[in-house]
């Protein structure tokens, strides 16, 4: 097979490798301790949103929208900005998970050595509180039930690493 079905199929395969080294990796105790997004919190989120348009707008839209096709891979081996919004797949991670791979990028937020990306790691550009405010901002944008389906997935995470 050649094509965009073979870079489909190996995006596809990619994820599936990222988001289950991600599950292992979150679940050993390798977190971020006591990062908790704050979407009802007006001034962080105020913030967030100014820093995520100076910083992440370009990449995932300022909609929150991603990359169009953004589940097929770039020609480099790199994925492309997925979406932010309720169509991707970010409210499936815990706070802490969005946390470490906003800070040290997804190959070391998930251990995964040779993972290519095209997302920088915010650790030196970015203090904890912006990546917070960020993060809480993208989370202020999706629907209620999507909120919620997350704040119950962060406490499935949250009880298994106690």
């Amino acid at each position: 097979m050649t094509g965009p079905g073979k870079v489909r199929i190996l995006s596809g395969g990619l994820l599936a490798v990222a988001a289950a080294a991600a599950g292992v990796y979150m679940f050993t105790g390798a977190a971020v301790d006591g990062v908790s997004l704050r979407p009802g919190d007006r001034t962080l989120v105020r913030t967030g949103g100014e820093v995520y348009s100076q910083n992440c707008a370009s990449c995932h839209g300022t909609d929150l929208k991603g990359e169009p096709d953004w589940q097929t891979g770039n020609p480099d081996g790199t994925l492309k900005a997925p979406p932010h919004d309720e169509t991707g797949h970010t409210w499936h991670h815990a706070d802490e998970l969005l946390f470490r791979i906003t800070k040290y990028g997804t190959a070391e937020a998930v251990g995964l050595k040779d993972f290519k990306s095209a997302m920088p790691a915010f650790e030196g550009s970015l203090s904890d509180t912006e990546i917070v405010a960020v993060l809480s901002w993208i989370k202020a944008q999706w629907p209620e039930e999507i909120r919620e389906r997350h704040d119950l997935m962060n406490a499935r995470a949250a009880g298994k690493k106690q």
